[in-house]
Formats: structure tokens, C-alpha cells, sequence
């Protein structure tokens, strides 16, 4: 049987962001079926969507602009994955407006005004490491400064009275504040004053205006649904449970609520009915449940649902019926379906007892002791979730195992689980990975000569952790855009960005010493196996410099190393083409290192 290449495994779409069209029988999304992320547009009555956007770069987000005097596609990009969103207005006849001409600078979107007359949005233009927050009149194109103060602000939503922004202030990765800010006043009325950590997400009005709707981990180690009274600020628990919620969304009538529960990385959809308190599910594979969004009738709810043998597509549930339907169709081949592999759900003890969950996909081989791959995700305040990733499932095919850990640090699993490798705790989350390595020789069908390990960004940071502080366990090492050291990291990372990460990795005045004896950098001269550095020269996150300072150290000592370099990328490989050079190098490098 022919062997399936790369190309047509990374060429499997991948969609986000649904919206249904307030006034049509349509429904539209981001996907990059031509190679870049584009709006497309799903009429019911048709069964192919329709390409709507042919932009030359990617649109990272898309909403209707309702509004008697503008109609159109509110869209951002940005240039070449250097994350300096822009936002613009998409007209039916594919007029592009730009909203906010200042390319040395980031925009987030922030919602529309219920009358239609306004948007809101935060930019770091006064200050590149700090966001204000402004409005704009979507007729006039005027621009006015609403809030402008030292710190992260965001604007989520107006309230519907249109005379006030729900406002968020993010302390770090994992605690943040809301607050109502009056546009008549200037004043700010905090809602969410709490003690310790808490994180607010996914805010909604009631339909008076008087309570918010929101996922909160509030005094708790899990996400709950909780409602806040804006009046005194009390929080009322609806549902509660010992797993993250995510995603909520409400119906237009304000009847329903719908959410998701992360049990394990692995996703069950929720729906609230707010008038009899009932809760209903729907049935789904395994996978991963996002975009949650109501219908205009209240009668459907569309959401992207993204498994390891399902592609993510939008799909939708008929509320009555509680029945799904799958509205797109990313994978088109139903040679390549049959091939896609589900993981099994383990988990393993590290060195101090602690349990460490992981997915472990096994290849359709015969062979006995096959070679590994140890994918680590980044962060590190993420989860690996049980998805779709075209990359390890062409490695599976090629006769590779994979185990994606969630070592310490990641999040699903409680406040305590994510701050266990906070700072000076960096290396235990190094060492699980360890642990990993000795439960695979257990395990007994990979075989301990021929381990490799992969990551990219903070994943990247552990590869080259790993290969340096532990050389003798790795025959081959990948890392995508990884930090090489914390000390040059933090120096030159985005400014907007070196507080929150200075919460999780500690500061260069009271942790350098820590960061020297830890980074890779500084401990090149231990690094036994080879290794394959990519990385993209925009990346505003972790800068090129961190790959090409461990690099070089690597070639002066003729060590076996290849480091590919893309110009026209960010923090993340988006075009296709670019997918295509860098995974393939990447198999190419596996196969000559550990393949059979």
C-alpha cells in the first residue's frame, strides 16, 4: 500500500472561530484550507463553504459589524506571525478598511456596542508593555482613549446599556480582575476583589444588566459557573465540580448557557437550561469541545470540536433533538481517516511520587521495540489536549510511538498541580520527563535506545533542559522556537510579555544566578545528541536569538546540529508551504537518528 507523505497530512484544514450571520442562513469561520488562515462562509443550503476573505496574510479573528451605517466582516491581521494585529473592515464587495494603521503596535479586539455605533479595543501605542483601552466610531473612524493606565488592559464586552466596558486587568498567566469602567465618568468599579489567585473567564450580562455570568476559579483549584451581582459584587456558585469548565457561552434570549468539562484533556459538552436548572449533554468522540456560540433563534449551538482521528470542523447541536451534525468536512480522504490513531489515557510516577498524566498513541506495527517520540507542549501553563495533530499522526504512520505528558506546571489539573514547577521548582518538571523515559522501559514495547524528544516554545525550553542535564537518554532532539536561556529570554521577549512570564519564571535580579546554572546555554558541552532547531525570524515571543545563540555554541564544536530559519514567520509555522519544509526536514532527521 502506498505510503501517505507529510503534504497530504498537513494539508487537513483546520478551522475556528464560527459566527453565525444575524441576518442570513449563514455561518462563518476561519479555516485554512488554501494554506492560510481565511474567512469562509457556510450557507445551509449549500454544502461547500465559500473562501469570503483572499488576503495575503493570515486573519486571526472574525465577528459581524451590525451597525445601519457600516456593514461588513470585522477581521485582524497581523505581518508575517509577528502578532502586531491590526483590525480592518472586510466589505461584502471586498473592500478592505483599516481601522487601526499602527503596524509597530498590537490590537485586541474588545466587542461592539449594542446600538451598533461603536467597538472598543486595547493597544500597547502609549507604552509597548502596557494596554489601554480604546473606542472607535465605526461610521467616523474616530478614535478615543478611554482608559489609559500602566498595567494589561483588555476590554471584553460594552454592557447593554451601551454606557459602560467590562473591563479585563490580567495580573499574570492565571489571576486576573474585572471591573466596569463608565464612559460618561471615567470612573472604575471593581467587581472581583479577591484574595490569592483567581482567574475570570467567558463573561456574560444577564438579560437586565444586573449579574454576570462567568467561569471563575475564585478560592477553588477547579473552574466552576458562578454568577456575580453587580450590585454587591457576591458570587453564587450554579455548578461546581473537580475538573475545569471552559468556553462558556449564552443563548441570545439569555435562557441557556453552554460550557465544556476538561476531564483529563478530553471534552464533554454541557447545557444549562437557566429556567428549570436542568443540564443536558451530547454525545461527541474522544476530543476537545472550543467556540462554543448560540444560534440567532436560540435553537442550534455551533462549537469546533477537534479529536485525534477528527480533524477539527464546526459542528452543531439541535437543541431540541440534543442530535450533532457535522457542518464542515477538513478531512477529505477517507484513506488518510482510516489511518488516524487514538491515544490511551495513562498516567506514571515521577520521582517523588507525584502521578503524571500522558497520551500515548501506538503505531498499527508489528514490530517490537519501536521507537519513541516524547512530545512536550509548551507554555508552560497549557495542556496537551487529545486532538488532531497532523505532524505526530504522520510520525505514527512511519512506525513511531508518541507520549504527549502533562508534567507538573501544566493546567487542567488544579491551581496546586500548575504552580509545581514555579521558578526554582523549573527542574522537577525536567525530571518527570525522566520519570517518563524509565516508565517507558517498563512499558516494554519502545525501545530505550532510540527515545527522541520534541517540543516547541517553553516545549522547546524542556528539550534542550533535557538533552543538556540528562544527555544520556535522548538518541534525537527537535526543538521549535524553545528558549535557550531565561536570562537572554527575559532581556528581549516582547515588554507587554516580561511581567507575566516573570510570575512563572522569577526576575534576572533575584533568579539569575538560578537561570545560570539551569539554562542550556551554559551547558552545551553535555549535549550528546543530535539536534534540529526551527524557528521563525518575527517570533515577538521568543526571539530568533534564542535559537541561534545555542546553535552556534553547538557548531563550534562540530556537534551534529541543523537549524532551519523562517522569515516569514512568527512564533508559530502557519503557511503551508513552510509546514511542508519544516516537517519534512523533521521526519528526514527522525528517520536518519532513530528510524528503523
Amino acid at each position: 500500500m502506498k505510503e501517505i507523505g507529510i503534504k497530504s497530512y498537513l494539508s487537513v484544514g483546520t478551522v475556528s472561530n464560527p459566527v453565525y450571520d444575524p441576518n442570513s442562513n449563514n455561518l462563518i469561520f476561519i479555516a485554512d484550507y488554501s494554506g492560510l488562515p481565511q474567512v469562509w462562509a457556510k450557507d445551509f443550503d449549500i454544502s461547500e463553504p465559500t473562501r469570503i476573505s483572499f488576503t495575503n496574510e493570515r486573519i486571526t479573528f472574525v465577528k459581524y459589524l451590525n451597525s445601519s451605517s457600516q456593514r461588513g466582516l470585522l477581521i485582524g491581521m497581523d505581518v508575517c506571525g509577528n502578532e502586531k494585529q491590526q483590525l480592518f473592515l472586510l466589505k461584502s464587495d471586498g473592500l478592505l478598511i483599516p481601522l487601526t494603521n499602527s503596524p509597530d503596535h498590537k490590537h485586541e479586539y474588545g466587542g461592539q456596542s449594542p446600538d451598533g455605533k461603536w467597538i472598543a479595543w486595547s493597544s500597547n501605542r502609549r507604552h509597548p508593555a502596557f494596554f489601554d483601552i480604546y473606542i472607535q466610531n465605526v461610521e467616523t473612524l474616530e478614535i478615543q482613549m478611554v482608559l489609559s493606565k500602566d498595567g494589561l488592559y483588555s476590554s471584553i464586552m460594552w454592557s447593554p446599556d451601551c454606557n459602560s466596558l467590562l473591563i479585563r486587568k490580567t495580573n499574570s498567566q492565571l489571576d486576573n480582575d474585572l471591573g466596569l469602567l463608565n464612559l460618561d465618568t471615567g470612573e472604575m468599579n471593581w467587581l472581583t476583589d479577591h484574595q490569592g489567585e483567581a482567574s475570570y473567564k467567558n463573561p456574560h450580562f444577564s438579560k437586565d444588566g444586573d449579574h454576570l455570568y462567568l467561569l471563575t476559579n475564585q478560592d477553588r483549584e477547579f473552574f466552576g459557573l458562578a454568577i456575580i451581582d453587580l450590585s454587591t459584587k457576591h458570587i453564587t456558585w450554579l455548578e461546581v465540580g473537580q475538573w475545569d469548565f471552559e468556553g462558556l457561552a449564552m443563548s441570545k434570549d439569555h435562557s441557556k448557557l453552554a460550557f465544556s468539562i476538561n476531564e483529563g484533556g478530553i471534552s464533554r459538552g454541557i447545557l444549562l437550561d437557566l429556567k428549570s436548572s436542568a443540564l443536558y449533554t451530547w454525545k461527541t468522540p474522544m476530543g476537545m469541545i472550543t467556540n462554543l456560540t448560540f444560534s440567532p433563534d436560540n435553537q442550534k449551538l455551533a462549537y469546533v470540536f477537534n479529536g485525534p482521528t477528527y480533524p477539527s470542523d464546526i459542528w452543531q447541536v439541535d437543541l431540541k433533538k440534543m442530535k450533532t451534525e457535522r457542518l464542515t468536512q477538513s478531512l477529505q480522504t477517507k484513506f488518510l481517516e482510516n489511518k488516524l490513531i487514538e491515544p490511551i489515557l495513562i498516567s506514571f510516577k515521577s520521582f517523588d511520587n507525584l502521578q503524571i498524566p500522558a497520551f500515548y498513541f501506538k503505531p498499527n506495527t508489528q514490530s517490537e521495540k519501536i521507537p519513541v517520540i516524547l512530545y512536550v507542549h509548551g507554555g508552560p501553563e497549557s495542556q496537551i489536549r487529545a486532538v488532531f495533530n497532523p505532524v505526530l499522526q504522520y510520525f505514527l504512520s512511519l512506525g513511531y510511538a508518541v507520549i504527549t505528558p502533562n508534567v507538573r506546571g501544566s493546567t487542567g489539573y488544579g491551581k496546586t498541580y500548575t504552580h509545581l514547577d514555579d521558578v526554582r521548582k523549573r527542574m522537577d518538571s525536567v525530571r518527570d520527563l525522566v520519570s517518563l523515559v524509565d516508565w517507558l522501559k517498563q512499558e516494554g514495547s519502545t525501545d530505550p535506545n532510540r527515545v527522541a524528544i520534541m517540543g516547541g516554545s517553553y516545549g522547546g525550553f524542556m528539550v534542550l533542559a533535557a538533552i543538556s542535564h540528562y544527555p544520556e537518554l535522548w538518541s534525537a532532539a527537535i526543538d521549535l522556537v524553545g528558549i535557550s536561556s531565561f536570562r537572554t529570554f527575559l532581556k528581549k521577549t516582547s515588554p507587554w510579555r516580561r511581567k507575566l512570564r516573570e510570575v512563572e519564571y522569577g526576575t534576572i535580579e533575584k533568579d539569575g544566578n538560578f537561570y545560570d546554572l539551569i539554562d542550556p546555554l551554559n551547558q552545551t558541552d553535555r549535549i550528546t545528541s543530535p539536534l534540529m532547531v526551527l524557528h521563525g525570524a518575527n517570533d515577538p515571543r521568543v526571539p530568533i536569538e534564542e535559537s541561534e545563540q545555542i546553535v552556534n555554541k553547538l557548531m563550534a564544536r562540530n556537534h551534529p546540529v541543523k537549524f532551519i530559519c523562517f522569515e516569514n514567520e512568527g512564533h508559530s509555522i502557519v503557511k503551508l508551504n513552510n509546514k511542508i519544509t519544516a516537517y519534512t526536514a523533521i521526519a528526514h532527521f527522525l528517520n536518519h537518528y532513530i528510524g528503523k
